[in-house]
């Protein structure tokens, strides 16, 4: 985490629409302090939609993994398709 992305909850106090700006414009989340210890992270829209579907298919990725090893089955590329893009409407928060 880069230190000029670390800013203090006062600033997002007193600057709360230029710091906005700066992470929906600049891309880079900012970790927010209060008494010298990280509370939150903002971030975009965008940078989080993507870190949500990192983790969905992550999470397929490991359950997949543990189906493996249990069962010894294998999908068809078509299965592990279709889950991948149930996983990220899931994500999206789309059904």
């Amino acid at each position: 985490m880069k230190a000029a992305n670390v800013r203090p909850i006062t600033e997002l106090k007193n600057r709360t629409k230029e710091l906005l700006r700066e992470v929906s414009e600049g891309g880079q989340p900012v970790v927010i302090t209060q008494n010298g210890k990280p509370k939150v992270v903002l971030m975009d829209v965008e940078q989080h939609d993507r870190l949500q579907e990192t983790l969905a298919m992550l999470k397929l990725l490991a359950h997949s993994q543990e189906d493996l090893a249990k069962t010894g089955r294998v999908n068809s590329s078509n299965e592990v398709l279709r889950r991948a893009k149930a996983a990220l409407r899931r994500a999206s928060g789309r059904t």
